[in-house]
């Protein structure tokens, strides 16, 4: 059963149309109340003690779930549908955006996996001695806490707390498991009379604890330091900082919920194989030193991961696959939307791609002072914008959207969304994909209200199955008729491979290395085989060839030879010229020949030399026979047995 959308008209400051919000979003509506979160609080009460509703305000989310706290029920779901759709520009719609906005707050969320962090609240405080020991000893009571000093300063006479000396040489891990190297250590000695003494200092001193503390002012001990949970950093000349550091440290002591933010399939990873590097896509673009390689693989650190999604947005096999939530999510959210947006009567919907902080805090602030946003634009939330990728893009216009705008902010990584829209829009075409970076909300409604949509797809299509075949799917739908392949970027993750044959001796190493099995070959001739639709691009070919007669070239063929087998190079095979099984390449057998049949030692002879041109088992048996055979041990000894003794004593 469908919940049931409670409306409120924020002091009649917004209009809705109940009839197209029922038919589009499939969703019961309440009637329209006037104050639900003051004069008609009780209402809101009745409703959420009713169960299964959407209340359509986010401004007051928090009264309404301390509403359902105090009824002993479930908090209720919540929509946002006056500053993203009701405060809007006189003589715009907002019907058609309001039942898409409904229809996807009625989507079922997808919880993402989780796992437990354990932190007892052992701190250390590293930062010269006054900062450092100040910061310890106010904290000596909460946690337990090492302050490492960083400079000559004196330990003092408290025992609350340890004091050591030394320099940071490495910090890895994350909250509840911080791993640290230091060098030129030295311990107090608690012994004697006076002040404290420290011992000698030695390097490679080993520690662990579950809360870092810098005070250094010096550069961060980790990348990405703000998405390090559990690195805490301050200015040592702010006081209010290192207050508020020592706050945070103090409540992160317990258990907490840790998100799996990203999957990996070992299987599918294209990072090396063999000793040979391919696709380091992730390695290059991870902002907090997650990802390392493990092999022919890379890991990923779950505790150090902060959830960015670039990784994914780049990976080219899906191995890496975001899971807060799936992807697949994401592609059924838009398409709902749109859908709902059509069914609604709208024609030509936008899409806003904006995170669930500074993007909404813009639009908020845009809705309530300024315009707010076009009734055609549609706001999709997500937690990080970074993980949004060619295949989202491109989802987005084949499920209807005329266009794409991603609204970055402050903190946003942008190398991976820069260098997916430029793939995306070599897919799709120049004017359908943008970035917006405004600073104030004005400005955002400005740029919105003026950008011109172009033409939606008359038919949208379903974006079903993985990132690649989304891709593959929107690309022909938003190319119809295409017959020469796309031409991509250096970077894009498909595209085709050229052999100079003339090169090529046919060894098949790119074949054994091959992580998707684009390249193969043919157990009955020598031949290498290509499916255009499985290639990566990820190099390992062109790397591993002896000969340097690989080389990539980027492009999207949307036509069904890219999904079959096609020959790159084939020769005619050698006949043994004992047995006459096929085996080898002509060529490659009598080039062979050529260059050590008599001027090489072992094969100075014809007999030796016409091994060269037997198979495996014909070479083998030629070999036992020759008679320079370096397997000959002569003739065999016989064995004697008890009888050959006796019969001996007999004849003595």
């Amino acid at each position: 059963m469908s919940p049931k959308l409670v409306l409120c008209d924020c002091g009649a400051t917004q209009s809705f149309d109940r009839d197209a919000l029922e038919a589009a979003s499939g969703l019961a509506c309440s009637k329209v109340h006037r104050s639900l979160c003051t004069g008609q609080i009780d209402k809101a009460g009745a409703a959420i003690a009713g169960g299964d509703v959407i209340i359509a305000c986010q401004q007051e989310r928090a009264r309404f779930e301390d509403l359902a706290a105090e009824l002993g029920v479930h908090a209720p779901g919540f929509v946002d549908l006056r500053d993203r759709a009701g405060w809007t520009a006189a003589g715009e719609n907002p019907a058609p955006k309001m039942a898409a906005l409904a229809a996807e707050a009625a989507m079922p969320a997808a919880a993402p996996g989780a796992i437990d962090v354990l932190s007892a609240g052992t701190c250390l405080v590293l930062g010269p001695g006054d900062v450092a020991l100040r910061a310890a000893t106010e904290l000596a009571d909460a946690l337990a806490v090492t302050a490492l000093m960083t400079d000559a300063g004196e330990p003092p006479v408290d025992r609350r707390f340890d004091v050591i000396r030394g320099r940071v040489r490495t910090l890895s891990g994350a909250l509840g498991g911080f791993e640290l190297t230091i060098d030129a250590l030295q311990l107090v000695n608690p012994a004697g009379r006076g002040d404290f003494t420290l011992t000698e200092p030695r390097d490679g001193g080993q520690s662990q604890c579950d809360i870092v503390l810098d005070l250094t002012g010096d550069t961060p001990l980790v990348p990405a330091p703000q998405k390090r949970e559990g690195y805490l950093r301050a200015d040592p000349g702010d006081r209010n900082a290192v207050n508020a550091a020592m706050m945070q440290a103090v409540q992160l002591v317990g258990t907490f919920e840790k998100p799996l933010y990203v999957r990996l399939e070992e299987s599918l990873c294209a990072h090396s194989r063999a000793g040979q590097v391919g696709c380091s896509n992730c390695l290059d673009n991870c902002p907090t030193g997650a990802i390392s390689p493990d092999g022919e693989h890379v890991a990923i650190d779950p505790m150090i991961c902060a959830g960015c999604g670039a990784c994914s947005a780049l990976c080219p096999s899906g191995a890496i696959s975001y899971d807060a939530p799936p992807v697949d999510h994401l592609f059924r959210r838009m398409d709902v939307m749109a859908r709902a947006y059509r069914k609604a009567g709208g024609a030509a919907p936008r899409l806003l791609v904006c995170d669930t902080g500074h993007g909404r805090e813009m639009i908020a602030l845009a809705a309530r002072y300024g315009r707010g946003l076009p009734g055609d634009v549609i706001p999709l939330e997500l937690d990080v914008i970074s993980g949004f990728g060619h295949a989202e893009m491109l989802a987005a216009l084949a499920c209807g959207f005329a266009r794409v705008d991603i609204l970055l902010s402050p903190t946003t990584e942008r190398a991976a969304p820069i260098r997916e829209q430029a793939l995306a829009e070599a897919i799709a075409g120049a004017g359908r994909i943008d970035f917006l970076d405004p600073a104030d909300p004005d400005v955002l409604s400005d740029r919105l209200y003026s950008g011109a949509a172009p033409t939606p797809l008359a038919d949208p299509v379903l974006p079903l199955g993985t990132r690649r075949q989304v891709t593959r799917l929107a690309a022909k739908a938003l190319n119809p008729g295409a017959e020469a392949p796309l031409p991509l970027p250096e970077s894009a993750p498909y595209g085709a491979v050229l052999v100079d044959t003339d090169a090529c001796t046919l060894c098949l190493s790119c074949v054994s290395l091959c992580p998707s099995g684009a390249l193969l070959d043919n157990p009955d001739m020598p031949q290498l085989r290509f499916q255009e639709d499985a290639c990566l691009q990820c190099g390992l070919c062109a790397n591993i060839c002896p000969e340097d007669a690989i080389t990539l070239q980027p492009q999207l063929d949307l036509s069904d030879a890219a999904l079959s087998q096609r020959v790159l190079n084939e020769e005619e095979p050698f006949a043994c010229v004992e047995c006459g099984a096929l085996f080898g390449v002509r060529s490659t057998v009598e080039k062979i020949t050529e260059k050590l049949a008599g001027s090489h030692a072992m094969f100075a002879n014809p007999e030796a030399a016409r091994m060269i041109q037997m198979c495996d088992d014909c070479r083998v048996k030629a070999q036992f026979h020759s008679r320079n055979n370096p397997f000959d041990t002569g003739k065999t000894r016989q064995p004697r047995t008890t009888d050959d003794y006796f019969s001996d004593r007999k004849d003595h």
